[in-house]
């Protein structure tokens, strides 16, 4: 049976709780959502790699808490290879963590969302999408532009259903997930920068939190960049 003990209360999942842009996520939306974690060591544990699994915690979210208000979609996975050294094994891994479970979950969430006449979709991409550092993050790269596509068409299949769906680019963030990058990196990074500050995950959970809000509801298909500058569009 669901969980009817905060019923009036919205519901937002978070897929990648565990990592640092997640669980700033978790704590900026908290306050005013009952906020349920979706990762390996989250609320519900999945593995967002494989198609079964994802549809198997959608049911048990929906079964448990009744409702998703505010899905986002913060988990990721990515490789560092060359083109002559990406093996389809790991391009269809990065693909099903960073695109695929955020279609089977959307597609999970959306019914109720439609029925209750409100719903945000936030997909956390990057801003590597329009500035790739190299060449060797292709992967990655091509599943965060996957996910806009994925924001611009949902935000114009879904918005007379009373659903905002966006996205959110951040830049180079100091997270756990960034302890390869060289203080060089984020040197270089911060210096190209508008704004010359190295990121931090709150940066980007301040703008998810935006986006959750009821006074955002004029915002689809958009994605927001809050990289200190880096990219503008």
């Amino acid at each position: 049976m669901a969980d009817t003990t905060h019923q009036d209360q919205r519901v937002a999942v978070v897929t990648g709780g565990a990592g640092g842009i997640g669980s700033a996520i978790i704590d900026r939306l908290s306050p005013d959502h009952e906020v349920v974690s979706l990762d390996r060591t989250g609320d519900f544990a999945v593995d967002l790699s494989v198609a079964d699994d994802v549809r198997r915690v959608a049911d048990l979210v929906l079964e448990r808490h009744g409702r998703c208000d505010v899905f986002v979609h913060a988990a990721a996975t990515f490789a560092w290879a060359p083109l002559e050294k990406v093996d389809l094994d790991t391009w269809r891994q990065i693909q099903a963590v960073n695109v695929e479970s955020a279609l089977l979950l959307t597609q999970a969430f959306v019914p109720g969302m439609r029925e209750r006449a409100f719903g945000r979709v936030i997909f956390i991409v990057s801003n590597t999408f329009w500035s790739p550092p190299d060449g060797d993050m292709l992967p990655y790269v091509a599943s965060k532009g996957a996910l806009i596509g994925l924001t611009r068409t949902l935000a114009v299949g879904l918005g007379r259903d009373g659903i905002a769906v966006t996205a959110v680019a951040p830049g180079l963030t100091r997270t756990p997930a960034s302890t390869s990058r060289s203080e060089t990196e984020f040197a270089e990074t911060k210096a190209r920068q508008s704004m010359p500050r190295t990121l931090m995950p709150d940066d980007t959970a301040a703008v998810v939190a935006m986006l959750a809000r009821d006074e955002a509801e004029a915002l689809t298909g958009q994605t927001l960049t809050p990289d200190g500058g880096l990219v503008m569009r």
